[in-house]
């Protein structure tokens, strides 16, 4: 079909009339549409099925459209394609899907208020964050809008990170009943996506899923521009002064300093290397106003465009300059976030990364001392030292599936079942307390760290927060491999799991 900017749409279908009384008989009929948007081409006829109740008329069921929305789907989370510039890849995560999703996770948060309680609800008040990339604006207002359509009263919180919204439906005064977060993580600044929270915690991948089959639903059905005018405009709000306070006072009180409270960071250099994402808050909110030393940070100002490098805890470039400004700075401690701050990894005093394996050690290690005996769980690619480490000084190791949401869930899961388990953590960094909601916060990792090494100085330690996995055995080098999956969309999977399949029987051959 050619670009114009209306299309014509050709539907047949069995229907009498829009009045569709319940003995009707069926009378096949054409008509042409015309929608203020420029779909993509379509390869089949679109089939409206109705029937005897207004319920469902003029429901437009497409499997190849509705595809495009389940596609988006990546476990618990949403993850597209949002600008042009990715070889291979197609814009997927449009403002007419994101519209969808996002009224459909209205919907879904209303429906699950209203079984909750009992009763319908009014002033249902859903948050919105977002990374710095720069799909993010317009996507935004496709977000606003969905939510709006489902009647949702929304609240735009702007630049954010990922733990701070779900903070926003537990501090008050905000407490709102839900929030979406925008990113896409570590992924190039072409991706952007979606994270959903309740006071619950991050939706699992099964209400997703649900989430999903009705946006894809709706995306099918409407395949119309995206209003930019909003008649009710999103609040502005100003929650991440809230959230860093939050951490500030948490710092504040663990400590507690015997001479300056207010200040127990002061003495101390800490360099932060944000990776141009929305980290950079860390720094001036937090550090500083405790009287911390930050010189020496790199890359604070927010840059959809990550010009210098992958915004990521596991990426060598940062862990790489990180490291060096350390040790030009004689710092104290090192930071490095992700794009959306749930996930960080630090550098030692003598310039040593603590990423992986490591950090899950150190964490352990200041767990085990506040809460002896607790089970930690971690994804099974945890090395056997690792084990040891945990279990030398009277902790439980739990190995479960790969994946930060299998992992958290299962830690959650064995407290249900009376099983004291504080901390669950991946190596990506993840890493989740039972004290924090179960979520995943990399920059309230750090204050665990921070307040550790706080307090070994004030026990007159000067060897560094490193120093407590000295007797972590370096485990063998391991190297994680990804596939470009060459196929349409809908057989990736299939394909991947062969071309897996393949490989390891190639490798089985060999040795």
């Amino acid at each position: 079909m050619a670009s114009t900017s209306t299309s014509s749409i050709s539907l047949q279908t069995s229907a009498q009339k829009p009045s569709f009384p319940s003995n009707s008989a069926a009378t096949t009929f054409h008509t042409n549409l015309t929608f203020p948007y420029n779909p993509l081409p379509f390869t089949k006829f679109l089939c409206v099925r109705s029937s005897s109740t207004s319920k469902y008329y003029n429901e437009v069921v497409v499997d190849e459209e509705m595809d495009r929305i389940r596609r988006l789907q990546n476990g618990s989370d949403i993850r597209g394609v949002a600008l042009e510039g990715e070889k291979g890849r197609s814009v997927d995560l449009t403002p007419p899907a994101v519209e969808a999703i996002a009224e459909s996770f209205g919907e879904w948060v209303i429906n699950g208020l209203e079984k909750e309680r009992g009763q319908p609800v009014e002033n249902v008040k859903v948050s919105l964050g977002r990374d710095p990339r720069i799909s993010g604006a317009s996507l935004s207002v496709a977000v606003f809008s969905g939510l709006a359509r489902a009647g949702c009263l929304v609240f735009d919180m702007g630049l954010a990170t990922t733990p701070a919204c779900f903070m926003s439906t537990i501090l008050p005064p905000f407490s709102y009943d839900a929030s979406i977060m925008m990113t896409a993580s570590h992924l190039p600044y072409t991706r952007n996506g979606l994270k959903f929270f309740t006071k619950r915690g991050g939706l699992t991948s099964p209400e997703v899923e649900e989430i999903c089959d009705r946006a894809a639903r709706k995306y099918a059905n409407r395949l119309a521009k995206v209003s930019s005018v909003l008649r009710v405009p999103p609040s502005r709000v100003d929650f991440m002064s809230s959230y860093s306070e939050h951490l500030r006072n948490i710092i504040k009180e663990r400590v507690n300093h015997p001479l300056h409270y207010d200040t127990p960071l002061k003495g101390f250099q800490i360099v932060v290397n944000a990776g141009n994402g929305s980290g950079g808050f860390f720094t001036w909110d937090v550090l500083d106003k405790l009287g911390a030393d930050t010189f020496g940070s790199l890359h604070l100002k927010p840059d959809g465009m990550f010009p210098n490098h992958i915004p990521n805890p596991e990426d060598k470039v940062a862990m790489a300059l990180t490291r060096a400004a350390v040790l030009e700075n004689s710092a104290d401690l090192g930071i490095v976030f992700d794009t959306d701050v749930d996930r960080s990894g630090v550098v030692d005093n003598k310039g040593h990364p603590i990423n992986g394996d490591k950090l899950i050690a150190l964490i352990s290690a200041i767990v085990l001392k506040e809460h002896p005996g607790t089970t930690i769980v971690t994804d099974a690619r945890t090395s056997m030292a690792l084990t040891r480490f945990i279990t030398n000084r009277g902790g439980h190791h739990c190995l479960y599936r790969v994946g930060y949401r299998n992992v958290i869930d299962k830690g959650v899961q064995l407290n249900k079942d009376g099983i004291e388990t504080h901390l669950m953590m991946e190596t990506s960094g993840h890493g989740a307390l039972k004290e924090n909601f179960f979520l995943d916060d990399g920059a309230y990792m750090v204050v665990k760290i921070i307040i550790e090494m706080v307090r070994m100085k004030l026990a007159g330690s000067d060897e560094g927060i490193g120093s407590i996995i000295n007797d972590l055995e370096e485990p063998e080098d391991s190297v994680e491999l990804r596939m470009n999956v060459v196929s349409e969309p809908r057989y990736a999977k299939e394909k991947a799991i062969e071309a897996i399949e393949t490989f390891r029987q190639y490798v089985e051959v060999l040795v």
